[in-house]
């Protein structure tokens, strides 16, 4: 029996994915394994992988095969079957638009530049960086206008359809603008209350290697299947792989200041939750992805900040941590390491910010790479730029590159459009946990007895299913019955932070 031209499809579109998920490997190997001078060839095979892929993806028969889907009445009367054509239509679209040219030379440069900025951000040294920036600006610009402005737009808003679809660069300042208004008024109030939690925590080392089978038992406790996927290190930490059991997720240690450990971890997981959560029979096609980085950073920034650092989540772990750690950290209560995880400090780096700065480093983020892709800002001129809004933004004199503007992996990986996608997923992250514990009361109160599959199990079921059978926006309405809305995220913050700091 002949397959239908829907399942023709299918197999046409997640044949040509393989090569893009053996790109991810690859991808995964030179940030955690590959000798250094590996690169070169990498950056080579990584292009030529890239060029084969889009071959692939945008052959004349996945059209023909696009065109039979549709008009066939086994789509028609299915609707998840049409919402995987259309993500596949979109997709091919896109790649159709795309030189192989301009793919390939994409990612040479990008898999060379991370590198180079790998150790140019080791040595603060902007300048060694500089000239990979400038190819991978002039790339994406190339990149947005073979995609295409979209009407009364501008090339950023291109970029971004890549992660997040339907973003615009006018929405997200829309959404910016009252957002950095209302952070900004709590961290004054919190810069003058006269109590506040301690950080003395913050400064108690604990072995690296102790640290790493803490961290990775963590993971595993709020759910991250270790028979499908593994935790590294890596100097910006990240989650890849090439499916739903195959997830690769990384952190990254420091002697004191165990939080930070944490949070990345916990932050990668819920990456890794998410990606575990994807159905498998649909792996290669839409249906078996993630539907936009926004709605995957909702998962990481949930389990990063609603679960990891509420009151709940600490008193089940601390009396965990001496076995894990050491003798020393029985000097601490739950509720002093509640406060730890929660100090409020504008800092230079943004995978270490608290909740209530963390969307200042993101609206800086944006705003240079909105000029950089405009044009009005010469990437010569991009740490001048990056240190003037960290002092209005933030109050910060960046003394060095290293903690400034070579801080992020993502530019070096060609990544524009990226950054709002964070806050966004914070947006989303806060309305998600609200309704989760409205539909199930005590979720939260589980956590102090180590309970996470519950909540596990609602993001299973009302999230990761999916895959993209639904738009971000759709998504939402659809999961807590409104669009977006930063008010859950402001409410939330708000009612956890003032009482910590006496202003409430």
């Amino acid at each position: 029996m002949s397959d239908s031209p829907y399942q023709t499809l299918c197999h046409a579109v997640a044949d040509a994915s393989l090569l893009g998920a053996t790109s991810s490997i690859l991808s995964w190997d030179q940030e955690t394994q590959m000798p250094q001078q590996g690169v070169e060839l990498r950056s080579r095979q990584m292009a030529q992988l890239a060029r084969l892929a889009h071959q692939m993806g945008s052959r004349p028969e996945i059209g023909h095969a696009l065109q039979r889907a549709i008009e066939s009445p086994e789509v028609a009367g299915d609707p998840a079957k049409a919402a995987n054509v259309r993500e596949m239509r979109r997709d091919f679209d896109r790649r159709t638009k795309l030189p192989a040219r301009l793919v390939e030379e994409l990612a040479r440069v990008s898999s060379s530049a991370q590198h180079e900025w790998a150790a140019a951000r080791k040595d603060s040294d902007f300048k060694r960086f500089l000239p990979f920036l400038d190819r991978l600006v002039e790339l994406n610009r190339e990149q947005a206008d073979c995609l295409g402005v979209p009407e009364g737009g501008e090339r950023w808003d291109a970029l971004a359809e890549l992660y997040e679809p339907g973003c615009r660069a006018a929405q997200v300042s829309a959404v910016f603008a009252p957002l950095r208004t209302r952070l900004v008024s709590l961290i004054d109030r919190i810069k003058g209350a006269t109590k506040g939690p301690s950080d003395r925590f913050n400064q108690e080392p604990f072995s690296i290697d102790r640290q790493r089978e803490f961290m990775r038992w963590t993971a595993e406790r709020i759910g991250f299947d270790f028979s499908r996927g593994r935790l590294d290190q890596s100097t910006h930490p990240f989650c890849g792989g090439s499916h739903c059991r195959d997830v690769r997720m990384t952190t990254r240690y420091k002697e004191t200041c165990l939080n930070d450990a944490l949070g990345s971890t916990m932050h990668e997981a819920g990456h890794g939750m998410y990606e575990q959560g994807l159905p498998f029979e649909h792996v290669g096609t839409p249906l078996g992805e993630a539907v936009s980085l926004g709605i995957h950073e909702s998962q990481s920034r949930l389990w990063e900040n609603q679960v990891g650092r509420s009151a709940a989540f600490w008193q089940w772990l601390t009396p965990q941590l001496p076995a894990m750690l050491g003798e020393s950290a029985s000097r601490y209560s739950a509720e002093e390491l509640y406060g730890a995880a929660n100090i409020v400090e504008p800092g230079f780096i943004r995978v270490e910010a608290d909740e209530a700065t963390y969307n200042l480093h993101i609206m800086v983020r944006f705003e240079l790479e909105r000029a950089l892709i405009g044009g009005s800002l010469d990437p010569k001129d991009l740490p001048g730029a990056w240190n003037e809004k960290y002092k209005e933004y933030l109050g910060l004199t960046v003394p060095e590159d290293r903690v400034g503007c070579l801080q992020d992996v993502h530019w070096s990986m060609g990544a524009f459009g990226y950054f709002p996608t964070y806050t966004l997923g914070t947006l989303y992250a806060a309305q998600f946990f609200d309704t989760a514990c409205r539909s199930s009361p005590g979720l939260g109160d589980g956590f102090r007895r180590g309970e996470f599959a519950p909540l596990r199990h609602w993001l299973n079921a009302n999230i990761h299913v999916h895959g993209r059978r639904f738009l971000p926006g759709d998504l939402c309405e659809r999961v807590t019955g409104g669009p977006l809305s930063a008010e859950h995220f402001l409410t939330y913050l708000e009612g956890k932070l003032l009482p910590l700091y006496g202003l409430a």
